[in-house]
């Protein structure tokens, strides 16, 4: 791809290509107290950087909270967060008893889609959160699971490997065409050929990737390690001791000479196993040639386990 993975995405995406003009239109700004507002069930971020927190948090000790958070009502009379997270939780590490608020009118959907669109904006995205945010929106503007979105998306490329035909026309298909359109940072064919293989990276090699610990092709380099001990190992060693991917690929080839080395081990030892046991199956006893063989290659085995 020529773009980089950690570039937001800008200009498309934004509120008026999702309800149209009249619906990003700012309403006059107020304040409510804080604890009138609820986060959402469903949250698009999930890690949250702790050094950019304090640093937002040192911001709000100063200027207070400078862009509205976006709310929208809900039949209690509190609000639900619909974008803003970050700086509602540095409004409450700082103690302010009351944060400036924007209100719409929206579903539940439109909402989420709203939060989904705000966390695929952000400056320090990475690999892992963009997939899945892309994922999210796609279920959304789909009305479907993640999971069903995912299963459309590899369809939609066999239909077109099947095919040979570039021709989208199913209804589904359309909208996600127009939502790769709209995000204008890369074709659907790229997402799935470039993106959705991340998503099947071993646990932890996947959540230090999301947390940001990890650059995106190291963790693909640790991910290749098939012995999870090992694998942990040189994920938290090449995390602390912050290695280069050129050293991290040095110590997976060392893993596998080791690996092989064991292996080869593991093999002699089993012969050898096996090989006690068909002595002692053996009609060789009742033959004074083989007993007389047996008797020899005793000898030199004793002999080189002596030495």
């Amino acid at each position: 791809m020529s773009n980089k993975s950690n570039q937001p995405y800008k200009g498309k995406a934004n509120l008026t290509v999702l309800f149209g003009d009249d619906e990003a239109e700012s309403l006059p700004n107020s304040s409510v107290p804080f604890d009138t507002i609820q986060l959402p069930p469903t949250q698009p971020r999930r890690y949250f950087d702790p050094q950019a927190m304090q640093c937002l948090v040192e911001s709000v000790k100063i200027d207070g909270i400078l862009q509205p958070l976006l709310v929208r009502p809900l039949p209690n009379g509190k609000y639900e967060l619909v974008a803003g997270e970050r700086r509602l939780r540095a409004a409450k590490e700082v103690g302010l008893k009351e944060v400036p608020i924007i209100i719409r009118e929206l579903t539940e959907q439109q909402a989420l889609q709203i939060a989904l669109v705000e966390n695929l904006q952000r400056e320090d995205l990475n690999p892992i959160e963009e997939t899945e945010g892309i994922l999210g929106l796609l279920a959304n503007r789909l009305d479907c699971s993640v999971p069903e979105a995912e299963r459309l998306l590899y369809r939609m490329q066999n239909q077109i490997l099947r095919d040979n035909d570039n021709v989208i026309i199913q209804p589904e298909s359309e909208v996600v065409v127009q939502v790769f359109q709209d995000l204008g940072k890369m074709s659907w064919e790229s997402f799935i050929s470039n993106r959705l293989p991340l998503l099947k990276l071993p646990e932890e090699v996947l959540e230090s990737l999301r947390e940001g610990k990890i650059e995106y092709t190291k963790a693909r380099a640790i991910a290749k390690v098939k012995d999870e001990q090992a694998r942990v190992t040189l994920l938290e060693t090449a995390i602390t001791e912050n290695w280069s991917l050129t050293q991290i690929k040095a110590q997976i080839s060392t893993l596998k000479s080791e690996s092989q080395s064991e292996k080869s081990e593991d093999s002699l030892q089993t012969r050898i196993k096996v090989a006690l046991t068909q002595v002692n199956k053996s009609k060789a006893w009742s033959d004074p040639k083989k007993q007389k063989r047996l008797q020899k290659l005793l000898v030199d085995l004793e002999s080189l386990l002596s030495s």
